[in-house]
């Protein structure tokens, strides 16, 4: 098989990232030359739902609006402890494949799970003609040339929900390649017995059995034995590339990520409430948020009291140094204070004692479906270096301070290179230090060129530098303002003009 990307390749070096947002306010000097902002910006934060603890049934894409001109992949699974949803995100980032959960209707429980009790579990397997009804369906399931299908071992074979599926559509001219997880049993026979559920024009690889210590290095070998058809994935559905057209990225753990937000530090409740609502109505779906900022509650209600689906919206949150020793509890702490059934991010909030132990119990997060994506903020090349070699899972994102002052022109190709999404805090320079920047000459000029405001052009530059950014505000001209950014590009000459201001400036600790 060919090889699938460098960059693909890359982002599955096993590890994971992300930092503290740092809220800013324009001062009105920035608003002199502002564009009309009623431009629809809406983000959309699909998310694969090879992550989800409450996936949507239907089938997500990975690449929205591109078409590859070789082999469309699905990756189907049906979820039991966690571990076939991450080979599944595995399989789906590697490959660009669109993902699919096969959901219960009637949601499985920890006691239909138990083995030989006589619970829902066993009687589905005992009964040939068990067939579990499924929510949803896969759209269009005949682009699809290529299906893997995961699966747990129930009782040594696949469970009849799976049956379901594969009753469910006409496949023909197919590729179906299986993968199941068990700790014990091989993938026996229990692929074979699939066969005779789908049309003879279906072609069956011989699958692989995957155990609960599988990585995702595992996963990247596995898929290299292969003989798949070549498929040039599109450059849009590339793990880190940006898609300006969607307004999003794709991070390593299978999820896109909008690639413009709102930071929500020093925001109090009812100003998160006004900024939160501000950025969903003009379309904006990135929030973040820390528990050091002390208004994750406050976060988590805007959210909840929206009009905008669950899954639209991609929230950030952080566990501090002190939280390191307990990090488990306060993953916990987190999903009942915002009052959300899953947190897509969480990050460590800088380097600090018990900073890996609290980073293997997010990895277990994701296993639970607590935690969609997992990172790291405030590391820079030095402390990744140390960092990563420690865990599982690779960082999706690593947030760190970046302004036109305080560059990190070293750092960010480091970061990108290893397959993780760059986030920016302070992208305006910070409390104190914002007017100065934005009153810079080399900006207001780019800005006049323009016909737009300064933040806007120092947020674009970001944006083209492959950052994501996270201004803070608690003013709705200026979230909506900071949304703004896809109407115009920087020249290759302002670029340099933005890059040669940098000072090694760093307006914080971290």
């Amino acid at each position: 098989m060919k090889k699938l990307l460098a960059l693909l390749l890359s982002a599955l070096l096993l590890t994971s990232c992300g930092s503290g947002a740092v809220s800013e306010e324009q001062t009105d000097a920035t608003s002199s030359a502002t564009v009309d902002t009623t431009t629809d910006t809406t983000t959309e934060a699909t998310t694969t739902s090879s992550e989800e603890s409450e996936p949507t049934p239907s089938t997500t894409e990975s690449e929205p609006e591109a078409e590859a001109s070789g082999s469309k992949i699905l990756v189907a699974y049906f979820p039991c402890t966690g571990m076939t949803e991450q080979i599944a995100e595995w399989i789906a980032s590697e490959t660009g494949a669109d993902i699919y959960e096969i959901v219960a209707a009637d949601p499985y429980t920890d006691e239909d799970l138990a083995y030989y009790t006589g619970g829902r579990a066993d009687q589905e397997q005992s009964d040939d003609s068990a067939r579990p009804e499924i929510d949803g369906e896969v759209e269009d399931i005949s682009q699809y040339d290529i299906i893997f299908l995961g699966y747990p071992i129930w009782h040594g074979q696949a469970p009849k929900i799976v049956y379901t599926f594969l009753e469910s559509y006409d496949l023909e001219n197919v590729t179906i390649i299986p993968f199941c997880t068990s700790h014990s049993s091989g993938i026996g026979s229990s692929a074979e017995n699939l066969h005779s559920l789908v049309s003879d024009t279906v072609t069956w690889d011989s699958g692989r059995r995957f155990s609960g210590d599988a990585t995702e290095s595992d996963i990247t070998e596995w898929l290299e034995t292969l003989d798949l058809p070549e498929s040039e994935v599109s450059e849009v559905s590339q793990v880190g590339v940006f898609n300006f057209e969607t307004k999003t990225v794709l991070l390593n753990s299978g999820y896109e990520m909008p690639i413009v937000g709102l930071g929500t530090y020093s925001l109090t409740d009812d100003e998160c409430a006004v900024s939160i609502e501000a950025l969903l109505e003009a379309g904006g779906r990135l929030i973040d948020t820390a528990y050091m900022y002390g208004n994750e509650a406050a976060v988590g209600e805007a959210i909840r009291n929206s009009d905008v689906p669950r899954e639209e919206i991609f929230v950030i949150t952080k566990l501090y140094p002190t939280q390191y020793s307990y990090a488990a509890e306060a993953i916990d702490d987190a999903l009942e204070r915002m009052g959300l059934d899953y947190i897509d991010m969480i990050i460590l909030h800088h380097p600090g004692d018990g900073d890996v132990e609290a980073y293997l119990a997010l990895e277990q997060a994701v296993a639970d479906g607590k935690v969609r994506s997992i990172g790291l903020s405030n590391w820079y090349v030095e402390e990744l270096e140390e960092f990563l070699p420690q865990v599982n899972i690779t960082p999706a994102l690593v947030q760190n301070e970046i302004h036109p002052y305080y560059q990190e022109n070293d750092v960010i190709p480091y970061i990108q290179s290893l397959g993780i999404v760059v986030q920016g805090w302070y992208p305006l320079g910070g409390r104190g230090h914002t007017s100065e920047l934005l009153n810079d000459e080399t900006i207001v000029a780019i800005a006049e060129a323009h016909g737009v405001s300064s933040a806007q052009v120092i947020l674009r530059w970001n944006l083209q530098k492959g950052v994501v950014v996270i201004p803070g505000s608690s003013n709705p001209d200026h979230i909506r303002e900071n949304l703004d950014l896809f109407d115009f590009e920087l020249t290759d000459d302002e670029m340099a003009a933005i890059n040669a201001l940098d000072r090694n400036e760093k307006h914080d600790w971290y």
